[in-house]
């Protein structure tokens, strides 16, 4: 993998785990967060279009196919994820979506979109999910004995498929028809509107009010969760889908470390190992 790519992806984790960790603290909200996250999303980026190549073509059908496709994976995406995070700890829930999701996308982009890694980027694309599983399991693992299985991991799966899809959509719309990173997630984050508009349409005083006590998390979000995805939409245009997927799983270790300290999750150990072979992992892409 290039420096660049190399570069904006770790930047996109970092960006990645920030905007996590500020939405599970009010991930409770549900739709009226939701909400307020694209419309934030959508007002902060928007005005930075015409200065990073418009849309990037001329073919406004194209354009549209891609984001509408891509709004409505993203919508399906957001919504199994906070679902996860009110049903399961932080760690859990997104430690089994980041494993899962680039373990198909990896599956995808060497099947069907022809990409051929090193033997070397394989090892470290298997050494990156094994590390990221270990994180996901470790409430399952820390349970003991037979016990239901954990809805953590239920909806950390299901958002790990969902992540596999548009991660694959994505990366076929930006290279096939050269669409703008920065104009393709804000026509995504602006259609994404519609939808969660119809989600609140009878709890428009819960939307204001955490409006009012939230803005500064809003804020935050809508400048961090479309940026982390700009940055590896950049990169996906410069590197393998089977690279920047796993590499783009450092974010992991900083969830995990934040859940250790801050939330005081179990078996902090075993969180920070795992984190490790993360690590090992994402030395082996950067080979």
């Amino acid at each position: 993998m290039s420096p660049l790519a190399f570069v904006l992806v770790f930047g996109a984790a970092i960006a990645h785990a920030s905007w996590n960790i500020v939405a599970h603290g009010i991930s409770r909200a549900g739709a009226p967060f939701l909400w307020w996250g694209a419309v934030a999303s959508t007002a902060v980026w928007i005005g930075v279009v015409p200065f990073t190549g418009g849309l990037g073509t001329e073919d406004l059908a194209s354009f549209a196919l891609g984001v509408v496709v891509s709004a409505v994976l993203h919508v399906g995406y957001m919504a199994v994820l906070q679902r996860g995070y009110r049903e399961g700890n932080l760690s859990t829930v997104y430690a089994t979506a980041r494993g899962t999701g680039p373990f198909l996308s990896v599956i995808v982009a060497v099947l069907f979109l022809g990409e051929r890694p090193s033997i070397v980027a394989l090892i470290g694309v298997a050494t990156v999910i094994a590390g990221v599983v270990a994180i996901g399991l470790v409430d399952r693992s820390s349970g003991g004995g037979a016990r239901r299985l954990d809805p953590g991991i239920v909806f950390g799966l299901l958002t790990g498929v969902a992540i596999a899809v548009y991660t694959i959509w994505d990366a076929h719309a930006v290279r096939t028809w050269n669409l703008a990173p920065v104009a393709f997630m804000v026509g995504t984050t602006l259609l994404q509107v519609p939808f969660y508009s119809f989600a609140v349409r009878r709890r428009w005083r819960a939307v204001w009010a955490l409006g009012r006590a939230q803005w500064r998390r809003i804020l935050v979000f809508g400048v961090l969760s479309p940026l982390s995805y700009i940055l590896v939409l950049t990169a996906i245009q410069i590197a393998p889908v089977a690279l920047v997927a796993p590499l783009r799983e450092v974010s992991v270790v900083l969830v995990s470390l934040f859940g250790v300290v801050i939330l005081r999750e179990s078996r902090p150990g075993w969180r920070i190992g795992a984190s490790l072979v993360v690590v090992v992992g994402i030395v082996l892409l950067a080979l």
